[in-house]
């Protein structure tokens, strides 16, 4: 029998929405793709794809992307987002994370799409005290979470709950904590990081812990989770907790770059993050020091992948892997040749 299957990817131009799209065609599956009018990522999206612009925020943008012929099955998988290290409101946020994942679910519903796979975040999941690892909840609430980033993700996974439970809405939630790996042409918080501490511009680190994956790995879940994800049920993407220090010397090792060795404890850096945010409002520049950045790496990072690997067979590779993976990439991108090879 013909597989009649299409894959609408939003965010395709991103990290984790190529990847999705190459597992998808190294898997023979047909991909659409969902990118903005402009984006200079678009020429970097996989060989193969079916592009379509548009803007999650404008749903009438949307029209040709979800358009399908009858009996053609559409599973849409909604990676578009905002990251943000601003810990206020945020306007083109909350349009992205919240309103665009509105007009996702209305799209889906006024095309017949049967089936929606809604990229959330762990950051949407209330903190557990330290120790205690962090697992899925059945329901989100806002003020229970740090930073605006986090409360836009955490209303928008109730959207998306609430149609599967009032609407009918055929939908699995993911949670990946931070997201690296190579191939990131959308130069996410992790690469970005990544080149800051190879070039000498991270003098110091926090005491606190790192927590990311790798978008390969995270493809591969989400590509699994189109066909045995519950309806309803989330699934927590996380990866193994990695000490600053710890990813300090992983870096130093991969690149030769001399190790940061200095760590400010956590009352310092809460101290230096209140100050970003206070530079960050006088200037109207963004800072890479903000209270929720110092939040982000102080937490509790410690999450529970049970049910993803019971259900979605998610498996990690080991994140100096990824470290290598990525070191590897930007070298051929020319953004490490001042390092040795």
């Amino acid at each position: 029998m013909t597989d009649t299957t299409t894959y609408l990817v939003t965010g395709i131009a991103g990290n984790l929405g190529s990847s999705v799209a190459a597992q998808l065609l190294a898997d023979g599956r047909r991909v659409r793709g969902l990118v903005l009018p402009g984006d200079p990522a678009a020429e970097r999206v996989p060989t193969g794809v079916e592009l379509h612009t548009g803007d999650v925020t404008d749903r009438s943008s949307l029209t040709a992307a979800f358009a399908h012929v009858p009996g053609e099955r559409l599973i849409v998988i909604h990676c578009a987002a905002v990251v943000t290290l601003d810990p206020g409101f945020n306007q083109l946020v909350h349009d992205v994370n919240v309103t665009g994942t509105a007009n996702i679910i209305e799209a889906c519903l006024a095309n017949d799409a049967p089936r929606l796979i809604h990229v959330s975040s762990t950051g949407a999941i209330p903190e557990a005290p330290h120790g205690t690892p962090i697992g899925e909840p059945d329901h989100f609430d806002p003020d229970a979470v740090v930073g605006y980033y986090s409360k836009s993700k955490a209303t928008a996974s109730q959207l998306v709950l609430d149609a599967v439970r009032n609407r009918g809405l055929d939908a699995t939630l993911v949670y990946p904590t931070g997201i690296c790996g190579p191939d990131d042409h959308a130069f996410g918080p992790v690469t970005n990081f990544i080149l800051d501490y190879c070039h000498g511009r991270l003098p110091a680190g926090i005491e606190g812990s790192f927590n990311a994956v790798d978008s390969r790995d995270l493809a591969a879940a989400i590509v699994t989770a189109c066909e045995r994800g519950r309806t309803g049920e989330g699934y927590v993407l996380a990866n193994q907790q990695v000490t600053m220090p710890e990813l300090f010397a992983m870096l130093s090792s991969l690149t030769g770059t001399p190790q940061v060795t200095r760590i400010v404890p956590t009352w310092a850096a809460r101290l230096l993050g209140r100050g970003g945010d206070i530079l960050q409002r006088i200037s109207g520049k963004p800072t890479p020091l903000t209270s929720f950045a110092v939040y982000n790496l102080t937490r509790n990072n410690d999450f529970d992948t049970a049910k993803a690997r019971r259900d979605l067979d998610y498996t990690t590779r080991p994140f100096g892997q990824t470290l290598s993976d990525s070191i590897d990439w930007l070298r051929r991108e020319g953004l490490l040749d001042d390092l040795a090879a």
